[in-house]
């Protein structure tokens, strides 16, 4: 059983684990436009750690740099990681001294003691760190407040039913300045090696073609009064563009200037 002595219950009635393992390995970010020959080399960038088809283990690592880097250009000093997982995000942030406040939301238990014994025991006790044991789309009170949200890989694996619920806890509850969502885009899942109609992951419950997940954000930005950018993470195919789509939001009462990378797909 993991030390849960740091960590609190968002909702005692769901705790589905999500099924999902992310290994980081630490890379430099690819930005905007790539030759579409990069995609020949997606084999070569597969570890042991993840066996084909599926995302080469780099990927994951160049969303978690865009997502650190947008939020250190936004300066913000709070942030919620949604799905956090093991905390591959959340220990970047920590890195930053200029982020006071870091909470790290997860389903799975496992996950979140695995956090806290992976970081120096102090974050945690001066309150730094917080973790939550609950779902992404309930309400809980350490969430209100936090300047910045960020769901790497998250929303997929809610029903698409929940997205509402979803949006409803972050953009009008939350609400806070700035909201970065990563979700796969489909149209890739071919080039990665996967057969029609395969996702990246079983627990996914749905993966979204760039048509579709645009369309979705710039809805939520337009209900929740939020400017909205959209760009690709990873080597782009001129057809099927890139591996991960993502949205960077900003709340219109408080925008910041955009970071260099969100080329909209």
């Amino acid at each position: 059983m993991p030390n849960t002595k740091h960590i609190e219950v968002a909702d005692r009635a769901d705790r589905q684990d999500r099924d999902t393992t992310r290994q980081v390995r630490r890379t430099h970010r690819t930005r905007g436009p790539r030759d579409a020959s990069t995609w020949g080399h997606l084999p070569d960038l597969l570890t042991d750690n993840l066996d084909p088809p599926g995302e080469p283990t780099s990927l994951h690592a160049q969303r978690l740099d865009t997502v650190e880097d947008a939020l250190r250009a936004a300066g913000v000093r709070s942030v919620a990681d949604l799905g956090c997982g093991d905390g591959a995000l959340v220990r970047r942030l920590l890195a930053h001294p200029h982020i006071k406040s870091v909470v790290a939301l997860d389903q799975d238990i496992g996950r979140l003691g695995r956090l806290e014994r992976s970081v120096d025991a102090v974050e945690m006790q001066s309150g730094r760190l917080r973790l939550v044991h609950g779902s992404f789309a309930a309400a809980h009170a350490l969430l209100v407040g936090v300047e910045a949200v960020a769901m790497v890989e998250t929303i997929e694996h809610l029903a698409p039913g929940e997205l509402s619920a979803l949006e409803h806890q972050v953009f009008a509850v939350v609400r806070p300045a700035l909201v970065l969502i990563t979700t796969p885009n489909v149209e890739c899942n071919g080039l990665l090696g996967m057969a029609p109609g395969q996702w990246r992951e079983p627990g996914h419950r749905f993966e979204w073609p760039r048509s579709r997940f645009r369309a979705w954000a710039c809805g939520v930005a337009q209900r929740r009064a939020y400017a909205v950018h959209i760009g690709g993470i990873g080597p782009e195919d001129p057809e099927a563009g890139c591996p991960t789509q993502w949205a960077m939001f900003e709340r219109a009462d408080r925008l910041r200037a955009a970071p260099t990378d969100p080329t909209p797909t």
